[in-house]
């Protein structure tokens, strides 16, 4: 039997689909940003893209960018129309080489939510304490995925929340089957759903 509390919805990890080959699509003035910045309210400066097709491929609906995404305008309507507290968002400027883009509206992304939800007696995954002392995030406790790992969360820590971040583990970004839903729905390209049941 679940404990009390213990998700019987399905849950997902959100990702980027693995891209072949190279991007067509650079920041033009990446020296305005701190190097592997995590944050876009540490950014001093709107990101300034350039897409060039002849390059690689261009971006799909959602791709990493650093530790944020890069993400469409219509992904930015379908993540705003399930969660929209979940997400911060600046406004990319976009050009071609020969001068103007006439395609979509392009935007940096992050999941603000960070939730401590995890069912960790019930999961199966590495857990540890941080114990070099030269990391950011020495004496603290850190996920790690090993093999095949499976995720069980409590859902009355989530609540009504559509999509976060773990907050042991800040770069995986679980959503729920509403959000995953809406974006099978809206046709949107780039992203991929794992079941958080069987994560390899």
């Amino acid at each position: 039997m679940k404990r009390a509390g213990a998700s019987r919805s399905k849950f997902y990890e959100i990702t980027p689909y693995r891209r072949g080959g190279l991007p067509g699509f650079t920041l033009e003035n990446k020296d305005a940003f701190p190097s592997g910045f995590d944050c876009l309210s540490d950014l001093d400066d709107l990101p300034r893209f350039v897409f060039d097709k002849a390059r690689g491929t261009l971006p799909r609906d959602l791709e990493r960018w650093s530790a944020v995404w890069l993400i469409s305008d219509r992904t930015k309507v379908v993540f705003e129309s399930v969660d929209a507290k979940a997400f911060s968002f600046v406004p990319c400027a976009v050009r071609t080489p020969k001068g103007v883009w006439d395609g979509p509206q392009y935007w940096l992304c992050q999941v603000l939510r960070i939730l401590d939800a995890l069912d960790e007696s019930r999961s199966r995954l590495r857990i540890g304490i941080r114990d070099d002392p030269r990391h950011p995030g020495f004496g603290q406790k850190y996920y790690e995925f090993v093999g095949e790992a499976e995720l069980v969360f409590r859902e009355d820590l989530i609540g009504d929340a559509h999509v976060f971040r773990m907050a042991h583990f800040q770069s995986c970004v679980i959503c729920d089957q509403e959000m995953k839903s809406a974006c099978k729905s809206a046709g949107l390209r780039g992203l991929l759903f794992d079941d958080v049941r069987n994560l390899r």
